[in-house]
């Protein structure tokens, strides 16, 4: 045997063992964190009947379920932490919980994390059904804007009245996360804009299985953009008096007005095109006035970038997690940092991109998941989970309805379906 063959076999064996260390001896370690889950005030002397824990790894995306916090075994990494647990007080009252901490850093051997549970807030009233957010194109390929909508749906067995709902758009995004304090999020979510259905209790019902389509601009936008469809028979529409002489906002002459209650833009508001806020519907049991001198949020927080630290103060409102009947949370994979509203109101996110300025994401909205058909009527999928409950990245509804264009080329939608998947006959 020559000395380069015997070198060349000595360095092979050499790799094996190496190889053969790593799997072993240098294995990467498990650590079994220490967790703590703190009851609701109200449920502190209730007992756990079952539970339930989902450990996401942020990182590769797995996901792995325990039936016990004493079970959990994870490498050093950055994890989602979800618990669901049923629990009883006094013996017969069944409640249901949910705790959740979003990008825990996992770094040591027994390491303590402590979780704030909240009950999950069960509602008979409307969901969120679709939320039109990216827009259409215009022939030329630029942005259009003014199509935006969104769909609530009566997911009930019986007449619904639409008076008085709220609909909210958050302040923070999804794709950026402070500390903000006073940290108000377990009590309330914090907004930027409302909008609510005008009406004197019983002006607008609607029946089970029934949407109602509330517009940006509640126009036949297809004169303005062949790629884009008609929403001049659109149930409501939100309209701003823009002090902007150069961005003037369009009132539809055959669809009626949302009562504004508040909004930041001093010319329009459109929904955030590639989806980083979060959407709700709420109920708010007290007049316009009263909220908007009681429910002002003065927060904080800090902006740390390689220039310095800067401390920054700025205002919003604030809705208790209470009045909130559905929320939706929506972001891009490639930049998503968290929840912007509570865990109890929704633990889960769905999209329309996967990363940002994803130009594949205009004509596509996001679809609530029809579970079945009761005689006729789709049961939609409510767990307050986006994640679960919703079809991501659909041809919108109102473009299958319509048959209008699905591309910035303006091919016509050939599809029909009940919630952006399952096929449904014309």
């Amino acid at each position: 045997m020559n000395l380069l063959l015997k070198t060349i076999l000595v360095l092979l064996a050499a790799l094996a063992l190496t190889a053969c260390d790593d799997t072993l001896d240098n294995a990467p370690m498990r650590y079994a964190p220490v967790i703590t889950v703190t009851l609701p005030d109200e449920l502190a002397g209730g007992t756990i009947t079952s539970e339930k824990w989902q450990v996401k790894n942020v990182t590769t995306g797995s996901t792995i379920t325990y039936s016990s916090c004493n079970d959990i075994e994870v490498k050093a990494g950055l994890y989602d932490i979800l618990y669901d647990a049923t629990l009883t007080l006094n013996g017969n009252d069944t409640h249901h919980i949910t705790a959740y901490l979003q990008s825990v850093e996992v770094t040591r051997p027994s390491q303590a994390i402590n979780m704030r549970a909240f009950e999950n807030l069960e509602s008979d009233d409307f969901v969120i059904e679709e939320i039109f957010f990216t827009g259409s194109l215009q022939p030329s390929g630029n942005q259009y804007y003014g199509d935006d909508y969104i769909k609530i749906y009566n997911n009930t067995d019986h007449v619904l009245y639409a008076d008085g709902l709220t609909l909210l758009e958050s302040k923070f995004v999804t794709t950026d996360k402070y500390d903000y304090y006073p940290d108000v999020m377990n009590e309330c979510m914090t907004v930027q804009a409302l909008y609510t259905i005008p009406g004197s209790g019983h002006d607008h019902p609607v029946l089970p299985g029934q949407s109602l389509l509330i517009a940006d601009t509640g126009i036949d936008h297809r004169v303005a953009n062949p790629n884009s469809f008609d929403l001049s028979n659109a149930a409501f529409e939100w309209y701003d008096l823009s002090t902007k002489p150069a961005h003037m906002d369009i009132d539809s002459p055959t669809v009626p007005n949302l009562d504004k209650w508040y909004c930041y833009t001093l010319s329009f508001f459109v929904l955030h095109n590639r989806g980083f806020r979060a959407w709700a519907l709420a109920r708010i049991p007290i007049d316009k006035d009263e909220y908007l001198k009681k429910y002002l949020y003065r927060y904080n927080y800090v902006v740390v970038v390689p220039q310095g630290t800067y401390p920054m103060s700025q205002t919003a409102y604030k809705v208790p997690n209470e009045w909130i009947v559905d929320a939706v949370n929506c972001s891009v994979e490639a930049k998503r940092a968290w929840n912007v509203t509570a865990p109890a109101l929704d633990r889960g996110w769905t999209y329309c991109g996967t990363m940002d300025h994803d130009k594949s994401r205009y004509f596509h909205s996001v679809r609530r998941k029809m579970l079945y058909l009761r005689e006729g009527r789709p049961v939609l999928q409510d767990t307050n989970n986006s994640s679960d409950d919703f079809n991501p990245y659909c041809i919108p509804s109102e473009i299958e309805r319509q048959e209008t264009a699905i591309d910035v080329n303006g091919n016509p939608c050939t599809t029909l379906t009940w919630d952006g998947v399952q096929p449904k006959q014309r």
